[in-house]
């Protein structure tokens, strides 16, 4: 057997689901196989920061992943007595016109994963359980894997491969990437469980501050299960069983009223913090574990992985479609800097022990400033910067009817927001560019100031937003000449007349 394809995915995991939807909605050619042979039960990722959220509404899946999940409890911290202090894990914030969302939300991984697939679902596509990845070679124009499946081994040329497939991935152990970095020293356990005695309006922890006894049990929103974590010594075996894990929790707690009846899924593990020196080998990339592990602190990991996988997704698109292949040079250049950010706050959070979470966590803050993609004519000293992540503003449309920025950017495509210009101040139409004007004859209107006040905007300024709504270049209206050079650069194109397209047609003459 054997077939092609554009793209061909090797994981169906968070990472690996974000690029899937995303290349589904730009009508890309892929496949996505997985080696199990049936998705994952487990909640090893359960936090969905607020920059995540921003991604999943832009992908259409938001709402219903709020509906099935919902928000981090309080802590509740035990003393030696029984008695209890209740304390806000999250440190609370109300939505802003320019940042909807504030608050992470608690949605097991597997919950994450099962909106991924149903969204994959609708747009036509489905992941291939059962089919694992043997080997790959490539060449100047693709890649050829050998696929092994229940009814044989296939061989898939596709012209690029992404390794999606976690911490030890056979892609990048296949390219001999190397994944330096270090093993933290803690060994732990997790484990997904159907509990009775402890109530489900707190997250338990018992004897904070003690890597032999601490223990921590949280219930799963949109599930009846709790999650167990706690550190285990470093060498041993780990009974992982229902009556194992009750003896650890009883031992821990000092209680015998809390009862383990059944375990859906449990690991145990050692926390590791580790970057992969490259993210790319010619036409096959590594997002998510595949590329960076990181501790479970700060929640950092699979928000990390997804947004990989939504930067990666635009510019393969593009790149397929006929921008330079240049622009995939720049998946590397803007992730691996922020993966290792990350993994310095994990470790940092790790390292103090600290249980409070705050704006430091949200990846809201995160951008590409250094990017060569990020463009400022002239520079800017302040208000939104080229690179930055493109706020959210409420505004209307000249039709009266209120609408919001990220509305307009919502889809795989770019956009261009002119700022207080005229109609007389044109950039010529450009497939996969929508392009809207505040000012005269514009077609949305600031007439609260949001917009001004998030972006920074001045009359003549001109926004151009990436598909993965960060913003691309920032213009005056005397440097349009950049912007159009800016938008040759990522392959938006004027469109080739339509005799050029048709050449050896006749054309009807005008009446």
């Amino acid at each position: 057997m054997s077939g092609t394809t554009d793209v061909l995915i090797c994981g169906a995991g968070a990472a690996g689901l974000t690029l899937a939807v995303d290349l589904a909605r730009r009508g890309v050619a892929f496949r996505i196989i997985e080696k199990a042979p049936e998705p994952f039960h487990g909640s090893r990722g359960k936090g969905i920061q607020p920059r995540s959220q921003e991604v999943f509404e832009d992908l259409g899946v938001i709402d219903r992943l709020v509906a099935r999940g919902g928000v981090y409890p309080p802590q509740r911290s035990y003393s030696a007595d029984g008695g209890h202090v209740d304390a806000a894990m999250m440190e609370l914030a109300d939505p802003t016109p320019a940042e909807p969302y504030q608050i992470p939300l608690l949605a097991p991984q597997f919950i994450t994963e099962g909106v991924l697939r149903e969204r994959l679902a609708e747009l036509g596509h489905a992941v291939e359980f059962g089919r694992e990845l043997l080997d790959f070679e490539q060449d100047d124009s693709g890649v050829t894997a050998g696929v092994a499946a229940p009814d044989g081994e296939e061989a898939v040329r596709a012209r690029y491969l992404i390794g999606a497939d976690g911490g030890r991935s056979f892609v990048r152990g296949a390219l001999r990437i190397d994944f330096p970095g270090k093993t933290l020293g803690i060994r732990a356990i997790v484990a997904d469980v159907m509990l009775q005695g402890l109530s489900r309006d707190a997250w338990h922890r018992f004897n904070e501050g003690s890597m032999a006894e601490q223990l921590a049990i949280c219930p799963l929103a949109g599930t009846d299960l709790f999650q167990i974590q706690a550190p285990i010594p470093l060498e041993g075996d780990i009974d992982l069983s229902a009556d194992g894990l009750a003896e650890m929790v009883a031992s821990r707690t000092g209680r015998a009223d809390i009862e383990v009846r059944s375990v859906s899924w449990a690991s145990a593990y050692n926390m590791n913090a580790r970057l992969a020196d490259r993210y790319r080998d010619g036409r096959v990339f590594l997002v998510g574990d595949a590329a960076h592990i990181h501790p479970p602190t700060g929640g950092q990991g699979l928000n990390t992985s997804l947004q990989d996988s939504y930067n990666l997704a635009w510019k393969l698109g593009a790149v397929l479609a006929g921008a330079p292949p240049a622009l995939l040079d720049t998946f590397e250049e803007e992730r691996r800097p922020i993966a290792a950010s990350v993994l310095g706050l994990s470790t940092q959070i790790l390292a103090t022990g600290s249980q409070r979470r705050g704006r430091e966590v949200h990846q809201l803050d995160l951008g590409y400033l250094e990017s060569s993609l990020s463009l400022e004519a002239p520079a800017r000293g302040g208000g939104v910067l080229a690179g930055d992540r493109a706020p959210d503003a409420p505004i209307r449309g000249a039709g009266g009817l209120p609408t919001r920025v990220f509305r307009l950017l919502q889809g795989p495509h770019w956009t261009l927001l002119g700022f207080g210009v005229g109609p007389d101040l044109a950039i010529a139409p450009r497939a996969n560019l929508h392009i809207h004007r505040f000012g005269p004859r514009g077609d949305i209107v600031d007439d609260a100031g949001h917009f001004r006040a998030a972006y920074g905007a001045r009359d003549g300024d001109w926004f151009l937003v990436r598909p993965d709504g960060y913003t691309g270049a920032i213009v005056s209206s005397a440097h349009l000449a950049d912007l159009e050079a800016y938008l040759d650069r990522v392959g938006l194109l004027t469109p080739a007349p339509e005799a050029a397209r048709h050449s050896g047609a006749t054309p009807i003459p005008a009446n």
